[in-house]
């Protein structure tokens, strides 16, 4: 086949590369294709395998043309990278230079540009050269009590509030029955029968429970409210409304005690056995603070034992999709009070630098994972996609789809787990030493740049 590539330019890290695949070409590659399908085709009015060539062509031809171009972009486009000797840094973007319609109805030659940055060249740190300090932290038996007494207080019942005629106070639940009414007419959902409502839990209208409150059992009450302007139900949004009231128990909260009652009312045998598996799960959360520490020290090492010109359009894209999330929280007033106090300037430059750490550590990790052997299984990525898939109960199907069509999704997917495996082979062979920290020491400072 009679590729055409011409280089058109090459400045720093960027290349522009043509490609041109002769229309003759394609045109043989449609006959052959057509002569290879022709014979197995079943089409009303012919004889199976008997449909004519020229048949094919006006029914499939286009379709079938389009495939073909689709592969040779990808082939060529390949073909020309591994001839120049070439290493993308990041998938090429694709220009058609002609007219796609043209070159399907047999007008003109494939021809495209591939615009791409390509691996700054540079040699990886060794990584046994590395020392890397891992912090660690083996719950105690004070921390596990602490846990396991925090379960319990979130684990509360209630009962019948002591005294004479007891009235409901902030914390106390009560069983109403309510009917609600606007304009004097009962509305649709206003109504219910015995009713739990813990004081101060804010379920219910905003003033709602603030009328409750120094209600006794027995009491009927008329409690006045204005659903707020922004109410799921559009019909009640900004009305009036009269809720008529009957209280029919006041109980107060009684804290479940951490014993081995506790543990059985929530499955567990004993509160032995319920302080193993909290202890346990603590322990689990400290290792994987341990490694997101350790894998930081690494980080660190790595990005600064390197520096070499970084792909601009690759920074460039970084920084975007940082600052877009930047603008997105400003509106929302969801910065942090340090970014928040500065000008945008500063703010650009400091995500500058950070968008720049990110791409640099990204190529580090890609070329220590090349010359390692590290590679990512069909498998993994699967598994990540069931996983991710089952944070959409009832479109698991939906999203699975999504993915097996969507190459950037799947490879969205995959990257992270390429450089956590990087990240795994590079512990084996650093020098790692674990240190005793408190709990505290750990999880303090837990954000990376």
């Amino acid at each position: 086949m009679s590729i055409q590539v011409v280089e058109k330019s090459a400045e720093g890290l960027s290349r522009v590369i043509a490609v041109t695949i002769p229309q003759g070409d394609l045109s043989s590659r449609l006959d052959a294709r057509i002569a290879e399908i022709a014979p197995t085709m079943k089409l009303k009015g012919f004889r199976p395998g008997k449909v004519p060539a020229a048949h094919v062509r006006k029914m499939f031809g286009r379709e079938l043309m389009g495939e073909i171009i689709n592969d040779e972009v990808n082939t060529s486009s390949q073909k020309a990278l591994d001839d120049a000797k070439l290493r993308p840094a990041a998938p090429a973007e694709i220009t058609p230079i002609t007219d796609i319609e043209d070159v399907v109805a047999g007008k003109a030659d494939l021809s495209y540009e591939m615009s791409l940055e390509v691996m700054p060249d540079f040699a990886p740190v060794d990584a046994a050269t590395l020392k890397l300090t891992r912090p660690v932290h083996e719950p105690t038996d004070k921390e596990v009590e602490e846990a396991v007494s925090e379960l319990a207080s979130q684990n509360t019942t209630y009962e019948d509030k002591g005294g004479k005629a007891p009235k409901a106070a902030d914390g106390d639940q009560l069983i109403i029955d309510f009917v609600g009414k606007i304009d004097g007419e009962a509305f649709e959902g206003g109504s219910a029968n015995d009713t739990p409502l813990v004081i101060g839990s804010g379920r219910f209208i905003p003033g709602f429970e603030d009328q409750l409150k120094g209600a006794k059992a027995g009491d009927e009450k008329e409690v006045k409210v204005t659903f707020p302007t922004d109410y799921g139900a559009a019909h009640l949004a900004g009305k009036d409304a009269v809720f008529d009231v009957t209280v029919k128990a006041v109980k107060a909260p009684k804290q479940a005690k951490a014993d081995d009652d506790f543990a059985k009312a929530i499955g567990i045998e004993s509160l032995e056995k319920l302080n193993e598996l909290v202890k346990q799960n603590l322990q689990s959360n400290n290792d994987r603070q341990s490694r997101f520490k350790l894998k930081r020290a690494l980080l660190d090492a790595l990005d600064k034992g390197h520096d070499f010109p970084l792909p601009p359009r690759m920074v460039q894209a970084e920084f975007d999709g940082i600052w877009n999330q930047v603008e997105a929280d400003k509106a929302a007033g969801r910065l942090d009070e340090e970014d928040a106090k500065k000008s945008d300037k500063k703010l650009k430059d400091d995500y500058q630098k950070i968008a720049e750490r990110r791409v640099r550590l990204g190529l580090v990790l890609a070329e220590m994972g090349r010359a390692a052997g590290v590679t990512v299984s069909d498998q993994e990525v699967s598994s990540a996609i069931v996983a991710e898939a089952r944070n959409y109960p009832g479109q698991e199907r939906e999203v699975m789809e999504f993915y097996r069509q969507n190459a950037n999704a799947t490879n969205a997917l995959r990257a992270p787990i390429y450089e956590e495996k990087v990240c795994d082979w590079a512990f084996e062979q650093a020098k790692v030493t674990d240190k005793k920290v408190s709990r505290d020491d750990l999880f303090k400072d837990d954000e990376v740049g």
